[in-house]
């Protein structure tokens, strides 16, 4: 490497000789690479320890957390804060939470999965192919601060728009997406824990909820983005320790030129089918292509019709909106990249043996921690993938309730109802669909449904409502009936080709099976059929009817509670400046949409080139710089903007009592 990239990199240099002087010789591996077998990497107490103990101290944590900001920084439990958390968050802990919501199970271990099947263009294409959602999604939320800016979910909004018809039908895409999202990650986490510790993963599913259920019962909506904040620091801290072992610690990998000559020996040995020269090393991956289009759809679902984004947008201060999903796009980008292009690639490189039904249930990632650093590398995917599906659990945990409570208690049950009696069943909706959590995972896990195949399934089931939420917000000209049409016919579109080209699979016997459905070319038709079908419906219906609609209704029909005047004044934003934000998030949101999903990787695809040497270590060093840029960011922003209410605090200075109806 040339002087220059090693000067970039010199603090993870660091980071890895202290690693390597602090963990024994064993914990590197010793060279001898064995199949993985379920249970033998860890005994079974480390996995009480991380699921009940871990998430027990972080309940304690986040909980004392809570009491000391309404105790020194004024904040008042009524329900607008459970929700929203007084739509005052900014920039860094805006972008903190939305990686940490984004961080699924599935980004630690589906993108390393790809990784391990279709080489470096794996981790790539989960990492752009689902960094552009949230950065696009800017456009959204500023565009709901614009016109929507009492929102709670945007179920409200569509209702407003629509009435209550239009309103039932989103309502049940959005809870099928929080449903499936949930599912991804106790599924993944559940594997995960089984697969290292040997605890049974039904009973992991049902106590990984719990100490979630806690904190966010304590402190609502901010409560989580505080505990995204810290789960995000352990994740980034464990992917870089990773990276330091891979590339400059152990002497299994040989660092980046060992893992090179090993990955072009791995190719030779077992050619990548659909990869040029079947390399591991190349962008030039029709598999990996092909999962990335199928990735690029579903994820718009798990976005754009996941309340936990519209949450984030609502709870931000309009100023740091755009801002906070840019940045926390582009940080968020960094953990897949990084985590899957070092040990997806390193589990191919050391041959690690897995069965094709541990790689579909996302154990990579654990296997090849676990023969690279032995109990040591065990634990910390354990308690990586622990901080990811407590954070993303606990964000589905409050959209969840944010639904119920505004989409269906006060708009169907009470429309009168108090901020107190919203504020119950906001906490009584927690604790629900906690607990339902692990029963919807056992439910899956019994019929034989692993994390790979879910998380390809998602486009299929709840793609069809993108384009119609998307036109709802950003269109005036949308007419209900075709949004509401292309939706539910969209789905039906998408559910009709994916068994039909499921069934027309000769080399599955022309059967419809979980395997036939879990193909790639069934999944690919499938998810592009519902997101196209519910847009061309949508929009060429809403062009045919001629519709308008006044933004100005928007704001009088959504009404807030128990809220002040001072208090919302917190959040208003002039019109100039919210334009200025709208057209920031067009230009950074289409830009880097272009070069993540075109000018960067279709001209290495196209050319069919394969990496050698010096490209391999350039695209490596790419991704450490990002992911430790990242790393900087997602730590130190929110301490700097939160620094005047650290002092408070720290001056035990105590703050007077809010208004508001608190409870």
């Amino acid at each position: 490497m040339s002087g220059n990239r090693l000067d970039t990199i010199l603090p993870l240099i660091v980071l890895g000789t202290i690693i390597g002087i602090a963990l024994p010789q064993t914990a590197l591996g010793a060279g001898v690479i064995e199949g993985f077998e379920v249970g033998d990497a860890l005994d079974e107490s480390w996995g009480w320890f991380i699921v009940v103990g871990l998430g027990a101290v972080f309940a304690v944590v986040i909980t004392i957390e809570t009491k000391v900001e309404e105790k020194y920084l004024g904040v008042s439990q009524t329900s607008e804060w459970f929700n929203t958390a007084g739509r005052v968050i900014k920039t860094g802990l805006t972008a903190a939470a939305i990686v940490s919501a984004w961080t699924w199970a599935a980004t630690l271990l589906q993108s390393s999965t790809v990784a391990y099947q279709y080489g470096i263009s794996g981790p790539f294409w989960y990492a752009a192919g689902a960094s552009i959602q949230v950065l696009l999604f800017g456009i959204l939320a500023i565009e709901l601060k614009r016109k929507a800016p009492n929102a709670h979910t945007f179920l409200e909004i569509i209702r407003a728009r629509y009435g209550d018809g239009a309103h039932r039908v989103f309502l049940v895409f959005a809870l099928m997406t929080n449903m499936i999202v949930t599912a991804m990650l106790l599924l993944g986490g559940a594997a995960v824990v089984n697969g290292l510790t040997g605890m049974d993963i039904s009973l992991a599913a049902f106590l990984i909820p719990i100490g979630v259920m806690i904190y966010t019962l304590v402190g609502g909506l901010k409560a989580t983005f505080v505990a995204d904040y810290m789960h995000t620091i352990i994740i980034f801290i464990v992917i870089l320790t990773f990276v330091a072992t891979v590339y400059f610690v152990s002497p299994v990998t040989g660092g980046i030129e060992g893992m090179y000559d090993k990955l072009v020996e791995a190719a030779r040995l077992n050619p990548v089918e659909g990869n040029a020269a079947g390399a591991y090393l190349t962008m030039a991956s029709l598999g990996g292509l092909i999962f990335g289009i199928i990735n690029i759809v579903g994820n718009f679902g798990t976005v754009f019709v996941d309340q936990a984004y519209w949450q984030r947008a609502i709870a931000a201060q309009p100023t740091s909106t755009v801002k906070g999903f840019l940045l926390g796009g582009a940080c968020w980008f960094a953990i897949p990249f990084t985590l899957a292009t070092t040990m997806g690639l390193t589990a191919v490189a050391l041959g690690v043996d897995l069965t094709p039904e541990q790689v579909q249930l996302g154990l990579t990632v654990p296997a090849a921690a676990s023969v690279l650093m032995g109990e040591v590398g065990a634990v910390m995917v354990l308690t990586m993938l622990f901080m990811a599906v407590t954070s993303a659990g606990s964000a589905e945990l409050i959209a969840v309730s944010s639904l119920i409570t505004y989409d269906v208690y006060r708009t169907y049950k009470n429309p009168e109802a108090s901020g107190k009696k919203l504020l119950k069943v906001s906490r009584a909706t927690i604790i629900g669909f906690g607990i339902g959590m692990g029963g919807l995972a056992v439910i899956l896990l019994g019929i034989g449904l692993s994390l790979g195949f879910v998380y390809l399934a998602m486009g299929v089931l709840i793609g069809s409502a993108v384009i119609p939420i998307a036109l709802t917000i950003t269109w005036k000209r949308t007419n209900k009936y075709a949004a509401t049409l292309g939706a539910v016919v969209g789905l039906g579109a998408a559910l009709t080709t994916w068994v039909s080209v499921a069934a027309s699979m000769p080399e599955y016997g022309g059967e419809v099976t979980l395997a036939s459905l879990g193909n790639n070319y069934s999944m690919l038709f499938g998810n592009i059929a519902g997101i196209l079908t519910g847009g061309a419906i949508a929009g060429i219906g809403s062009l045919v009817s001629k519709t308008r609609f006044d933004w100005e209704e928007m704001k009088q029909k959504i009404k807030l509670v128990d809220i002040s005047a001072a208090d919302t004044a917190k959040f208003d934003a002039d019109e100039q400046t919210l334009k200025k934000a709208f057209r920031f998030s067009i230009k950074g949101g289409g830009i880097m949409t272009l070069i993540l999903i075109i000018a960067w990787p279709l001209p290495l695809f196209f050319t069919g080139y394969v990496f050698d040497i010096g490209f391999y270590s350039l695209w490596v060093a790419i991704s450490i710089v990002w992911v430790s840029t990242a790393t900087f960011f997602i730590v130190g922003l929110p301490i700097i903007e939160a620094r005047h209410g650290i002092a408070k605090v720290a001056r035990r200075q105590k703050a007077p009592k809010p208004s508001g109806d608190s409870s």
